[in-house]
């Protein structure tokens, strides 16, 4: 039987091969004919001189998709339209805040945004809505701290929302951040300037190990379904290719890499001496997050800025968790979402095949070296 392939599919591996990939490889991995991935390549590839089809793109096609998803998500939700009266186009549009942004509710049912921002604040008497909210706002800040290394503070993270289309005072934005202890660092200290180690890639793309637990690779990719946005972080053994430890969080924090890593210490139990590499995203490289691999006496890689194939591995999985499940199916909720990442992610481990590792899964090359060991000892 046939199977067809999505535009985004085909063009996800157009893009491998912008990024070095060979298209013998592609196919030996993905089952496809050669000739089939050369036909997608000079069909699809970027038009030197031109934006058409390019990687950043392809970003915007999916960002405007997204948005066109959560306009039709908001339309069959409420229970009017544009044309219904104004007083109850707000009332309906109240019950979405916080769900979705308020650039997306008012277009969705074409209300002036000042005009929805003047009713919420009249309606602002309601506990309960206040506190849906306060919490949405919370999840807001955390969000623009992380994403900006930590080092925003209140009157740039205000500004930011602004930007966003949540009008909120800087007042309100120091509260959360207090009550959060969302505290900035402080970017003019020379004396913690010095004292910062180099951040170098010892991995140097040199993905094969000796034996497991030598280097861990690591990064978190985000997935949106439902008008939500879900970050998922793993955690990956170079020797076996084996998921070792993965966690799923709304917010893409120090908090999440952290948990994550301390499931697979609980699970592995590596000798001291691991290398545990991963890009230079401001959870990685924070305080609390350093400290903690310090405990465990793990020496730290970085990819270079900007270089994604410094951590191919962890590129590579993320491509096959999206384009072998999650874009082949229409995931309506959290529990949906978190169960389709752990069957994947269980099939992966188990029973996907990978050249690099002779064609087994990653838990039957980690058993036969073990038996190995036992038959040498």
């Amino acid at each position: 039987m046939n199977v067809k392939y999505s535009f985004n599919e085909k063009l996800d591996v157009v893009n491998r091969i912008c990024c070095g990939e060979t298209a013998e490889n592609l196919a030996l991995e993905l089952g496809i004919t050669e000739k089939t991935i050369t036909d997608w390549y000079n069909k699809y590839k970027p038009i030197e001189g031109s934006n058409l089809i390019t990687l950043s793109h392809y970003n915007d096609l999916l960002r405007a998709v997204e948005k066109q998803k959560q306009l039709i998500a908001v339309l069959q939700a409420v229970d009017c339209n544009v044309h219904s009266p104004l007083q109850e186009k707000l009332r309906e549009l109240e019950k979405l805040q916080g769900l979705y942004s308020v650039h997306v509710l008012c277009e969705a049912l074409m209300v002036p945004r000042g005009t929805f921002y003047n009713h919420i604040k009249r309606n602002k008497r309601d506990n309960t809505l206040e506190a849906e909210r306060k919490a949405m706002l919370a999840e807001e800040i955390k969000r623009a701290f992380e994403e900006n290394r930590q080092i925003f503070g209140p009157a740039k993270i205000t500004a930011l929302l602004n930007d966003k289309g949540i009008v909120v005072s800087e007042k309100y934005v120091r509260r959360i951040m207090s009550e959060l202890n969302l505290k900035s660092v402080r970017t003019n200290s020379k004396k913690e300037f010095k004292n910062r180690k180099k951040r170098e890639n010892i991995v140097n793309q040199e993905f094969h190990t000796e034996k497991p637990n030598m280097v861990w690779v690591s990064d978190v990719t985000e997935f949106y379904f439902d008008g939500k946005k879900f970050y998922l972080c793993a955690i990956l053994d170079l020797f076996s290719r084996k998921v070792i430890a993965y966690k799923i969080s709304r917010n893409n924090s120090t908090h999440l890499v952290k948990m994550t890593a301390k499931k697979a210490f609980e699970t592995r139990k590596p000798e001291k001496g691991l290398i545990f590499h991963s890009d230079n995203g401001s959870n990685y490289i924070s305080k609390v997050f350093c400290k903690y691999l310090d405990s465990f006496g793990v020496e730290r890689s970085y990819s270079k800025t900007q270089t994604p194939h410094d951590n191919a591995v962890m590129e590579s999985f993320f491509s096959s968790l999206k384009r072998e499940e999650l874009y082949r199916r229409e995931i309506k909720s959290e529990r949906e979402f978190e169960k389709t990442v752990s069957d994947y992610i269980e099939f992966y481990n188990k029973k996907r095949p990978h050249k690099t590792i002779g064609q087994k899964a990653p838990d039957i090359f980690e058993e036969k070296y073990f038996e190995s060991l036992d038959n040498a000892g």
